[in-house]
């Protein structure tokens, strides 16, 4: 049995301020406008995954931690929705996750940007709506990279993810 594609949001105690509420449905609306709306978001998932199983890097990592990919990709389509929508519902810590793991360095993160971005141009991504969403993958990958090299090398590792490559239609690069 497969799990349902967009579960009911997880709740957050306390009520939204509605000065949060309005922010959040702005932050969407702005995203829609570009054409990542909530099935662009699961079709970007779906696919980028089915690559990443299949990759000869990556795959073997998800393998060996992703027992259940229904619930997975769920999860990962909550995860991007609040990244790009600001919908706030994905509750976790990926960092937390991502530490947990066998040791990942900047080849892992650069190659799954790499794929990220070529995943972004095969399912036909506008130009905007690439840029936004490649940027964002980005700065995600910068912060769990830098996070791991921080815990790693100390100050060192600070500036770990500077290298990584940035989405070919990002034309801000900050």
């Amino acid at each position: 049995m497969t799990a349902p594609e967009r579960p009911a949001p997880l709740r957050k105690t306390g009520t939204l301020p509605d000065h949060a509420r309005a922010a959040r449905e702005r932050k969407r609306a702005e995203a829609v406008a570009l054409g990542i709306d909530d099935a662009f978001i699961s079709r970007l998932v779906d696919e980028f995954y089915t690559r990443i199983r299949a990759d000869a890097l990556l795959g073997p990592i998800f393998t060996a931690h992703v027992a259940d990919w229904d619930a997975h990709l769920v999860r990962l389509k909550q995860f991007w929705r609040s990244v790009l929508h600001s919908s706030g519902e994905f509750t976790g810590n990926p960092m937390r996750t991502h530490m947990a793991l066998p040791p990942l360095g900047r080849a892992h993160f650069a190659h799954w940007l790499d794929l990220f971005y070529a995943t972004l141009a095969d399912i036909g991504a506008g130009t905007a709506a690439a840029a936004e969403v490649g940027k964002r993958a980005r700065m995600i990958a910068d912060s769990l990279l830098t996070g791991i090299a921080t815990r790693d090398e100390g100050l060192a590792g600070t500036r770990a993810g500077a290298g990584l490559p940035w989405p070919p239609a990002a034309e801000n690069r900050t």
